[in-house]
């Protein structure tokens, strides 16, 4: 993966809703939480300008982070982060310890390409339609992907893509298809457009 991601972090241990409001307010830093892979979870501190850069690549919230927590590094993926609800900076940060012997559940971003190109778009006049923007995957720490590639060249109108068209990397599933045919859902789709005679003869009922 060509992104590289490194946070530095310290241990803190005043905790409570009040420790953190002046964590942010007086050291401008972020309370977060580092667990999983069998370890005590483990109280950091962020500094709040590491992370709103780090925030600003797609690739961050699906990518193998570096965390350097008193010297020591560790390997972890952010699972929650909590927003101010109208200033939209990072108010505390959930992250999750990879251990590189065990799947770990992760979602990652859809790119639709060549739409632009889509048949159903350029040569039939057609909309693209999507249902999804990201996906649920499982997959060893080695082996999460970046985002998934969803090709609609050869798309035509009438057309609808579900998760089981999606051509995954090896070692990735997607955790609704495991689920079942049942839980094949739609992605995207290439729609007639507004007032063709396909859609003209679906909407037309017959009078009584």
């Amino acid at each position: 993966m060509s992104n590289e991601f490194t946070l530095n972090a310290e241990s803190r241990e005043a905790l409570g809703k009040g420790a953190s409001r002046r964590l942010r307010r007086l050291e401008n830093k972020v309370p977060a939480i580092l667990y999983g892979a069998d370890q005590e979870p483990t109280n950091i501190s962020l500094y709040a300008n590491e992370i709103a850069k780090a925030t600003e690549n797609e690739a961050f919230y699906s990518h193998i982070l570096t965390i350097i927590l008193n010297g020591k590094e560790e390997k972890a993926v952010v699972k929650d982060l909590q927003r101010h609800p109208a200033k939209g900076f990072v108010m505390h940060a959930d992250f999750q310890r990879i251990d590189e012997t065990h799947k770990i559940h992760m979602q990652v971003p859809l790119h639709f390409i060549n739409e632009e190109k889509c048949h159903g778009v350029k040569m039939q006049g057609g909309v693209i339609s999507h249902q999804m923007a990201e996906v649920e995957i499982q997959c060893l720490a080695k082996d999460l992907p970046e985002y998934l590639e969803v090709d609609m060249v050869d798309i035509n109108v009438g057309t609808t893509l579900h998760l089981s068209d999606i051509k995954l990397p090896e070692g990735v599933e997607i955790m609704a298809l495991i689920q079942g045919e049942d839980h094949d859902l739609p992605i995207a789709s290439v729609n007639a457009p507004k007032g063709s005679a396909s859609e003209e003869s679906e909407e037309e009922a017959p009078e009584e």
